[in-house]
């Protein structure tokens, strides 16, 4: 059996908007998509699991789309969310759950050098190889859905800041596609990735303001008979 004869099932449409057909793939993922997120913002380690189902959802519909670098990328979300799940369960201090943290400068390096790197070496391979249409906004948010979901696995802050610029940039993509149910999820990705952000920060602020000693009385004078 082929793989688009097992996809066959989940690309069937599953209602209309205008004249545009959603298939069953795209509203699952759909439905998936947005019960994770909500689960990152809030913490819960169970966004893993789902998020896995979800991603693997959307790759079927990319492939359908021709959006390969999106698709591909479903494949290494695979292997990020398993990371993912270790890593909120066991990657704080003494194998504890991982606290939320800031962003070092050193890593805002390295992530900066991946992605450019990343972004060029895509869209070189899918204007050459691919008969792609918007190789470099595939590329563009295909690296920057990558480096924030390993920001993401390691719980800094900032990776809420990439997937709003990815966000922003897979709505218009999506829509330009006709994936408009896909698009309509990026809208409440991002308001849910505008929460994260708050509800992460407002975590931090909360430990560092727990973790900071409280400051000593005066020194009490000695009052004279």
């Amino acid at each position: 059996m082929s793989l688009a004869e097992i996809l066959a099932p989940l690309m069937r449409p599953a209602f209309t908007l205008g004249t545009t057909p959603t298939s069953w793939a795209e509203l699952l993922g759909f439905v998936t998509g947005v019960l994770t997120v909500w689960l990152v913002v809030r913490q819960n380690v169970w966004n893993w699991p789902i998020g896995v189902a979800s991603v693997t959802l959307f790759g079927a519909v990319f492939l359908t789309v021709e959006l390969y670098a999106d698709a591909a990328l479903q494949v290494v979300y695979v292997v990020l969310g398993l990371y993912g799940w270790w890593q909120w369960l066991y990657g704080g201090a003494g194998r504890t759950p991982l606290p939320v943290r800031r962003t070092g400068r050193g890593e805002w390096a390295v992530l900066a050098g991946c992605g450019i790197a990343l972004t060029a070496a895509l869209t070189a391979v899918l204007s050459t190889r691919t008969d792609s249409d918007v190789p470099f906004w595939d590329a563009l948010t295909t690296a920057l859905s990558l480096l924030a979901t390993y920001g993401q696995s390691r719980k800094l802050v900032e990776s809420w800041w990439l997937w709003i610029a990815a966000d922003v940039i897979y709505i218009p993509l999506y829509l330009y596609k006709g994936l408009h149910l896909t698009a309509a999820l990026y809208v409440i990705f991002l308001g849910l990735c505008v929460a994260g952000l708050l509800a992460w920060r407002a975590d931090l602020a909360a430990r560092s303001l727990s973790a900071t000693p409280p400051a000593a009385p005066p020194d009490e004078r000695v009052a004279r008979p």
